[in-house]
């Protein structure tokens, strides 16, 4: 860790249906002469993927796939210098690939509709047919958060809810959620149909 971090990026994203290629990139400011990049399946093994000589800024674009529940899991990479091959940088911040659509896709909805006034609490709702362990909310393919069914014990659930809080135009955009079990946590359901969330105007002022 005697180099400031480089970064890590997934092309076209981290969800993946089993079979497609993705691309890690990984960058820095630092001029590194070489990229490493390591990975960390479901079982904690970590392994060297991979590394590439680079010159200048360039940056390193690393091709994993076709896909399999093996290759997902989460990535890092390191840089480091020709002079000093042996000292790298401090890992980048992880990303994680996952695998989707290897169960069936859970339905996601809004508590009172999906058109809010802006100050009142908001709740999505994930439900599925089939109960998973974990559910999961991204936001313009951004993760929100998961909800563990049942807390800590073991219970798989149907449902589960994601409290947002009171509304603000920030959180108006595209939800979708996901449904997961523990004992594969780099493979996720099919994703649920989009919920176009709409936070709009002021929340009317009290009475007198």
């Amino acid at each position: 860790g005697v180099f400031k971090k480089p970064s890590i990026s997934a092309h076209p994203g981290p969800l993946v249906q089993q079979g497609d290629n993705v691309t890690l990139r990984c960058h820095s400011l630092v001029m590194f002469d070489k990229f490493i990049l390591h990975h960390e399946n479901s079982t904690g093994h970590f392994q060297r993927h991979g590394e590439m000589l680079t010159g200048g800024y360039a940056p390193a674009d690393f091709s994993i796939g076709p896909m399999t529940l093996a290759s997902a899991g989460t990535y890092r990479c390191y840089g480091s210098l020709r002079r000093s091959p042996y000292e790298w940088s401090a890992p980048s911040d992880p990303v994680d690939i996952m695998i989707t659509g290897l169960s069936k896709k859970p339905s996601l909805s809004a508590q009172g509709g999906s058109m809010v006034r802006s100050g009142e609490n908001v709740t999505l709702v994930c439900s599925s047919e089939s109960a998973f362990d974990q559910f999961h909310l991204l936001r313009e393919g951004v993760n929100l958060g998961r909800h563990l069914a049942g807390g800590q014990s073991p219970c798989r659930a149907l449902q589960a809810e994601f409290p947002l809080g009171p509304g603000t135009p920030a959180h108006s955009g595209v939800y979708r959620c996901y449904g997961s079990f523990t004992r594969s946590p780099y493979s996720w359901s099919n994703s649920s149909d989009p919920l176009f969330l709409s936070v709009t105007g002021e929340q009317p002022l009290p009475g007198p």
